[in-house]
């Protein structure tokens, strides 16, 4: 019969003080915004779940226009931040602002939002510049932009570039 000193102890985690000199040093801003487009990781109400993950597992047709349009998002401001959240790919600042619909097959989806929360915008309305048609109002603070394909993508990049940063500025 065994008894509670013949068990073998279980290892112990080492612990490391840390110094001053184990924090990275602060990456320029423009190093920064790469880094985290190369390795986006996900941070605050979706944490656990890595965005780099979900694509890698992500079984859609579109997917390499879907990574397309993640980097174009996160390209337009350096505050940007992605995790996944309601299932997909959702980008924030400091509310969330787009999140990938990307039940269907033929096309890729982007809800823009004001977040989780009821703001005075789902009553009063945003005003966002749309020459190019892109927005289709789902409600008056919610809507859809839909692309088909890569080069559908390409062709409208500069106008969702524009309705991106005036989304953050006048929704957020």
């Amino acid at each position: 019969m065994k008894t509670a000193s013949s068990k073998p102890s279980k290892p112990q985690a080492k612990t490391k003080t840390k110094t001053k000199t184990d924090s990275p040093a602060k990456p320029a801003p423009r190093a920064a915004a790469a880094k985290r487009a190369a390795s986006p990781k996900a941070s605050g109400a979706g944490a656990g779940e890595d965005v780099a993950a979900f694509m890698r597992d992500l079984d859609h047709p579109l997917k390499a226009e879907i990574e397309g349009l993640r980097q174009i998002i996160l390209g337009v401001d350096p505050e940007v931040r992605e995790e996944i959240k309601w299932n997909a790919p959702s980008f924030r600042t400091t509310e969330h602002f787009a999140t990938f619909n990307l039940r269907t097959k033929d096309s890729v989806r982007i809800i823009l939002h004001t977040g989780a929360k009821v703001k005075e915008s789902a009553t009063k309305g945003l005003k966002i510049a749309d020459p190019a048609g892109l927005l289709e109002w789902l409600s008056k603070d919610r809507c859809l932009v839909t692309f088909s394909d890569g080069k559908d993508i390409q062709g409208k990049r500069a106008a969702l570039e524009a309705i991106l940063r005036e989304w953050i500025r006048s929704a957020l």
